[in-house]
């Protein structure tokens, strides 16, 4: 399995509050994205808490999730301590009040993706030249398409799409979303957080994606460093981050 992954702060904020990472735990591949708010520093430290504590705890606990059912236990006290971790944050500064990130979690094992979500970061899944979205988005435009109040097309120039219904930290209990699926062979996945889907279309995403080389999508190897951004990735007035 080949995997890039990239991170830029893109052109409006001076600092990134994206934060991703890919990593390894015995035979289990694991994904992890998340998009802070809160603004300053907020964000940035919002983010970075959920990743960093995902990656302890699915380093310190994932080899005794030995089945399906211990390995979406473990993902979902995961994501409940992440909160916590989180909360507790934001608490202990005044400006750190209201600070809150999404969080995306995607573990592979023996071909089936366990996926945990919250936010608005998007996991998309290509399969031959069809592409879908398998998270759902926690937005208020979301509720108005699934309400049949808007259309999706409308949903995209909304002017509050970017509204977050429900996010990490922002309170002490948290709602999260578990699915998952198996991992055919030759698909592709990605995880972007919305910096990219509000700016390339899915059509050109899928476009991209399913191309030979994913051209057009740069980033790093299996490690997760991040590469110096390129003149596309300049372009993107919003931070963004996508892993395939």
């Amino acid at each position: 399995m080949k995997v890039v992954s990239v991170s830029d702060k893109g052109l409006v904020r001076a600092n990134n509050e994206d934060c991703l990472s890919v990593f390894s735990v015995g035979r289990d591949d694991c994904f992890v994205i998340a998009d802070g708010m809160g603004g300053h520093a907020a964000g940035e430290l919002a983010s970075r808490t959920a990743v960093d504590y995902v990656m302890q705890s699915l380093n310190d606990y994932l080899y005794e999730a030995d089945d399906p059912q211990k390995l979406l236990k473990l993902l979902s006290f995961t994501l409940e301590k992440a909160n916590v971790k989180v909360y507790l944050a934001s608490l202990g500064s005044f400006r750190y009040r209201g600070m809150g990130t999404t969080l995306t979690v995607a573990v592979l094992r023996d071909g089936v993706l366990y996926i945990s979500h919250i936010g608005d970061c998007r996991i998309y899944r290509l399969h031959g030249q069809k592409m879908n979205v398998i998270t759902k988005d926690h937005t208020l435009v979301q509720d108005l398409v699934d309400a049949g109040l808007i259309t999706e097309a409308q949903a995209a120039v909304h002017p509050n799409k970017n509204y977050i219904t429900r996010a990490l930290g922002v309170a002490e209990k948290v709602e999260i979303d578990f699915s998952e699926f198996t991992f055919a062979e030759n698909e592709r996945i990605l995880l972007c957080s919305d910096g990219l889907t509000n700016f390339v279309t899915e059509d050109k995403i899928a476009e991209i994606l399913a191309s030979d080389d994913c051209g057009g999508i740069h980033g790093s190897d299996q490690s997760g460093s991040d590469p110096e951004p390129s003149e596309r990735d300049g372009e993107f007035p919003d931070g963004h981050s996508r892993g395939i």
